[in-house]
């Protein structure tokens, strides 16, 4: 490997008191050579960001840096002056947000805010400041260029916002490019083209690259070496291709293991009377027009029809903007369709009065993607479960032991009820997000990207309440995922959307083993690190 470009010498990083541990990170050190990609795994907790914000100048004001050096350019970093760290930042190592939306300003258009980097360190005239915020959109592939310089943040995708982050960190020619979890909750060819993206910037570059992740299918698709962390320590390292072929250290395997495999297991054929039925369901949003100008239109649902068995989980599958949280939302009437039936348990949720509307909404249930923005942070966690029942007349004591319940029953514990949203992980708060579900008996439960955001080995224990509440409680489940190796570990059938429309249904093993169309295909080898998960020869090649 070539020259050492940063180097972390017994890193310890101090919490306040009062938190879980005394350090977030504790004695750690390893290098980053230049033209290299080193991935930092770990799960939520383990002091791989904090370590990354260490770096960048960028941590909590309670946390606190009591020992050890960063060296890079033959500085420490971490004890240069505020004006000489604000120069380092951006120029000589820049980073990617996990969330490009709330680390992008949405006040200024994309444009702007590239050029603001170069305005930062007082580089080029405001004229040659766009043109080269300009080439920049081109180099990230971000389409139409003209276009998406003018744009406003909320006007593109998930993946063209991390386009625009990664534009934006590439500014001033870099050499270290940090990347703390950047594919995180994007859909998987999204995931790809961003992962592809990062490989190609490396390499015409030159620049070194300390990618945070959580999943190791990244670490195979890009990675020349590797950190384990767990509880801020480093508990294993080495090249990418021994870690993954023979790990040594009981968390790595762990964590190697709580990885959806490529290994479908065949389901039970479900055949009892349906629980959802959608007969030709159809939903287009229209945007804009008026003053001579035409409205943008786009088709959400176009003509579904599909059904749900009492007792059956089906995965819906697709990338973002396929229309699959759309009609998610439309079965629970948070977006009202514009035509077709939703029938369950033989009731046409689409045609109700809002009165009636009310009363239904109990049949259906969801568990969101961000289980701490759908709690009220401001209530105990006995009455964000309760509040569903009482408001449907069940008497409040009663509603409130069958809240504590429940918390056993997801594995929280009935102590769990009297405490706040803040005071649990994601994990855990997903649970919770169950539970408030299951809290109202219903006939089906929505899951819309419930696993998507946790760590993997968190990722595995949802999956495992969700096949072990649908084996006792004889739950129906729609689950909306873009990963089809996770709908494949918990699903009976799968249906898979693009662009509002049905392109293909079936069984799991016919789905994920032999898929029928193109867009399924593209799906399956979009997924990072799917060679390696496949095992034996086709592992070995291609870490």
């Amino acid at each position: 490997m070539s020259e050492t470009v940063l180097s972390i010498e017994n890193l310890t990083l101090d919490l306040p008191k009062g938190a879980d541990r005394a350090h977030a990170v504790h004695d750690l050190s390893f290098t980053l050579a230049r033209g290299e990609v080193l991935c930092v795994v770990g799960e939520s907790g383990s002091g791989k960001s904090m370590t990354a914000n260490a770096l960048m100048g960028l941590l909590p004001p309670a946390v606190k840096v009591s020992g050890g050096r960063a060296v890079f350019g033959g500085r420490d970093v971490l004890s240069l002056p505020e004006p000489e760290r604000r120069a380092l930042r951006g120029a000589r190592i820049a980073m990617i947000f996990q969330e490009p939306m709330t680390a992008l300003n949405p006040l200024l258009r994309i444009g702007e805010q590239i050029a603001e980097v170069f305005e930062a360190h007082n580089l080029h005239s405001p004229a040659e400041r766009r043109a080269r915020a300009l080439a920049l959109i081109e180099e990230v592939g971000l389409p139409d260029p003209q276009k998406i310089i003018r744009a406003y943040p909320f006007q593109l995708s998930g993946g063209q916002r991390q386009r625009a982050m990664i534009a934006m960190a590439l500014a001033l020619e870099p050499e270290i490019l940090i990347a703390d979890e950047p594919t995180t909750a994007l859909d998987v060819t999204t995931q790809a083209q961003i992962l592809d993206l990062i490989a190609d910037i490396r390499q015409r570059h030159g620049m070194a690259v300390m990618f945070i992740t959580h999943d190791f299918g990244v670490v195979a698709e890009i990675a020349d070496r590797v950190i384990v962390m767990r509880y801020g320590e480093a508990v294993e390292a080495g090249p990418a291709r021994e870690v993954l072929a023979e790990p040594r250290h009981d968390y790595t395997r762990r964590l190697l293991e709580a990885i959806p495999s490529n290994a479908v297991p065949r389901p039970e054929r479900v055949t009892a009377a349906p629980a959802l039925e959608l007969r030709n369901l159809r939903k287009t949003y229209r945007t804009g027009g008026g003053w001579g100008r035409a409205a943008r239109e786009v088709t959400a649902i176009d003509g579904i029809s599909l059904s749900i068995a009492k007792g059956e989980v089906l995965g819906l599958v697709g990338e973002s903007g396929s229309g699959k949280s759309t009609l998610g939302r439309a079965v629970v009437r948070l977006v009202d369709p514009d035509s077709g039936q939703i029938l369950v348990g033989g009731e046409d949720m689409a045609a109700l009065s809002p009165e009636a509307l009310r009363r239904a909404r109990r049949k259906v249930q969801m568990v969101f993607q961000d289980p701490y923005a759908s709690l009220n942070p401001r209530s105990r966690i006995l009455r964000s479960i309760s509040d569903g029942p009482v408001a449907q007349g069940v008497p409040k004591q009663k509603a409130e032991a069958r809240a504590r319940e429940l918390l056993e029953v997801v594995g929280l514990g009935a102590d769990a009820a009297d405490r706040y949203p803040h005071e649990f992980s994601g994990g855990q708060r997903q649970r919770i997000g169950i539970a408030r579900a299951l809290a109202m008996d219903p006939d089906l439960i929505i899951a819309d990207e419930a696993v998507s955001a946790l760590d993997v080995s968190i990722q595995a224990q949802v999956l495992d309440l969700l096949r072990d509440l649908r084996k006792r409680l004889g739950l129906s489940l729609l689950f909306i995922t873009h990963d089809l190796r996770v709908a494949a570990q918990l699903c009976d059938r799968i249906a898979v959307m693009q662009k509002g429309r049905l392109v293909e249904i079936g069984p799991v093993d016919e789905v994920f083993l032999n898929p029928q169309d193109p867009y399924t295909r593209s799906l399956l080898a979009a997924v990072p690190g799917a060679e390696w998960a496949d095992g034996g020869a086709a592992r070995a090649e291609a870490v």
